[in-house]
C-alpha cells in the first residue's frame, strides 16, 4: 500500500470535523482518568501509575464532561459553560483534607481547558479575553480555595497555567487564520484587479484600432466614391477627365492599403516597437491631405499659421490627434455636404492649447443628415454625420484621451462645425460639450 503523507492525513481530518471532535473527547477522557489513577508523588520522587483508584463520582464526571466536548465546534460556549461548571462542582465536592481525592478531582480541568481553546479559537478578541479570563479566574480561585493543598501548591499553580495557555493559544490560532485570510483576499483582489486592467487594456486598444481603421477606410473610400461618380458621368463626354479621375481613385485606393497594411503590421507585431509606429502622418502633410479633397471638388481654405522659430514640435499624440480630427471633418463634409460646398480649416497654437477649427458652409450637393447624438438640435446642412456612424464619436474620444474637449453641432446659417482643443500639457480631464 502507498505510504500515506502527514498532508493527507490532514485533509482527511479536515473533511470529518465532528469525528476528530469525538476521537479528542476520547482522548480527553483517558487522560482524565489517567491522571486520576496516577500518584504524582510516589516514594522516589517519581510519578506512579494505577496507585490510586478511581472513584464513580470522578469517571461519572470525567465521562460528562468529555461527552459534551464532541459539541465543541457546535455549541463553543455552553460546551465550555458546562464542562467548567463540571469542574467546580467536582473540586467542591471533594474529599475535604483529602490531597489524593483534590489530585483527582484536578485532572478534570482538561475539558474546560480544551472548551476554552475551542471559544477563544472561535469567536473575536474581545470575548476571547472576557471569557478566558472569568475562566482562568473560576477554575484557578476554587482550585486554591476548596483544595486540600496550599494555595501555592504546583497542582493549583497548573490549573492557571493550563487554562491560560489555552486562551492564549486560542487566540494566537485565530490570529493567524485571520492574518492568513486576509492575505490570501489580498491576493484574490489583486488578482481580480490584474484581470479587470487587463480587460480595460485590451478594450481600450480595440477602441484606438477601431477609431484609426474608421479614419483610414473613412477618407480614402469618400474620395474613392466621389472620384469614381465623376468618372462615370464624364466617361462618355470627356474621357480626359474620367482618365484623370481614375487617377485620382488609383492614388486614394494605394493610400489606403498602404495605411491598412501599416496599421495591420503593428497589430501583427509581438512587443514593443523600437521605432516610432504611427500609422498616420501628422500636421506637416495637412496640405497633402486638403489637397486631395479639392481634387474630389471640395472647396477647402486653410489657414495654419508657421511654429514661429524656437517653439517646441507638437508631440506625436498630439499631432496624429489634429491630423484625424482635420481628416475626419472634411471626410464628412465631402460625404455629407458633397462637392461644391466650402470648407475652412483653422488651427491656432498658444503656449498651453492647440485650436482646430472645421466648419463648412453646407452648400454642396450632398443630401442632409442628422448627428445621432444630437437629438435636440436641428438637422444639420452640412458636414454632419448619418445616424449609426462614428467618426464624430471617435473624435470625442481621440481629444477626451488627450483630456481635450470636442464641440460638434450644425451652425445657424447652415452648415456644420468641428471645434477640438487639445491641451499641450497634462491637465485633468475636461468633459466634452455639445455645440
Amino acid at each position: 500500500m502507498p505510504a500515506v503523507t502527514l498532508r493527507e492525513i490532514r485533509e482527511r481530518l479536515r473533511a470529518h470535523p465532528y469525528a476528530v471532535d469525538a476521537l479528542i473527547a476520547a482522548g480527553a477522557l483517558v487522560c482524565i482518568l489517567l491522571g486520576a489513577a496516577t500518584e504524582p508523588h510516589g516514594p522516589d520522587g517519581q510519578p506512579r501509575f494505577a496507585e490510586r483508584d478511581v472513584t464513580a463520582q470522578t469517571a461519572l464526571s470525567a465521562a460528562l464532561s468529555c461527552g459534551v466536548l464532541a459539541l465543541r465546534r457546535r455549541a463553543p460556549m455552553p460546551v465550555l459553560l458546562l464542562t467548567s461548571l463540571v469542574s467546580v462542582v467536582a473540586l467542591i465536592a471533594g474529599s475535604p483534607g483529602s490531597a489524593s481525592s483534590s489530585d483527582r478531582q484536578a485532572s478534570l480541568v482538561v475539558a474546560p481547558v480544551i472548551a476554552l481553546y475551542t471559544v477563544s479559537n472561535t469567536t473575536d478578541r474581545r470575548t476571547s479575553w472576557q471569557v478566558g479570563a472569568v475562566t482562568v479566574g473560576a477554575l484557578t480561585a476554587v482550585a486554591m480555595i476548596f483544595g486540600a493543598r496550599p494555595w501555592y501548591a504546583q497542582e493549583n499553580l497548573g490549573v492557571l497555567a493550563w487554562t491560560a495557555l489555552a486562551a492564549a493559544v486560542g487566540e494566537a490560532v485565530r490570529n493567524r487564520r485571520a492574518f492568513v485570510d486576509a492575505i490570501r483576499e489580498r491576493a484574490e483582489r489583486a488578482e481580480r484587479t490584474r484581470e479587470e486592467e487587463a480587460r480595460r487594456r485590451v478594450a481600450e486598444e480595440r477602441m484606438r484600432i477601431a477609431r484609426e481603421l474608421h479614419d483610414v477606410v473613412a477618407h480614402h473610400i469618400a474620395l474613392v466614391n466621389v472620384q469614381a461618380g465623376v468618372a462615370s458621368h464624364v466617361m462618355d463626354k470627356r474621357p480626359d477627365q474620367a482618365k484623370q479621375a481614375l487617377a485620382h481613385v488609383r492614388d486614394a485606393s494605394r493610400h489606403a492599403l498602404a495605411e491598412l497594411q501599416t496599421t495591420v503590421g503593428l497589430l501583427r507585431q509581438s512587443g514593443e516597437s523600437i521605432a516610432p509606429t504611427e500609422p498616420a502622418p501628422g500636421l506637416e502633410v495637412l496640405e497633402e491631405l486638403v489637397e486631395g479633397f479639392r481634387r474630389a471638388g471640395l472647396s477647402v481654405s486653410v489657414a495654419a499659421p508657421a511654429l514661429a522659430p524656437g517653439t517646441a514640435p507638437l508631440s506625436s499624440a498630439v499631432d496624429l490627434t489634429a491630423y484625424r480630427v482635420v481628416q475626419e471633418a472634411l471626410t464628412n463634409v465631402q460625404k455629407h455636404a458633397g462637392t461644391g460646398a466650402f470648407a475652412q480649416v483653422r488651427i491656432r497654437r498658444d503656449a498651453e492649447v492647440l485650436d482646430i477649427s472645421v466648419v463648412d458652409d453646407g452648400a454642396g450637393g450632398g443630401a442632409v443628415e442628422r448627428e445621432p447624438d444630437a437629438s435636440d438640435a436641428p438637422a444639420p446642412t452640412g458636414g454632419g454625420e448619418a445616424g449609426g456612424g462614428h467618426g464624430l464619436v471617435g473624435m470625442r474620444e481621440r481629444a477626451a484621451a488627450l483630456h481635450g474637449a470636442c464641440e460638434t453641432g450644425p451652425l445657424s446659417g447652415g452648415g456644420f462645425r468641428v471645434h477640438v482643443r487639445l491641451p499641450l500639457r497634462t491637465t485633468a480631464p475636461r468633459k466634452e460639450t455639445p455645440a
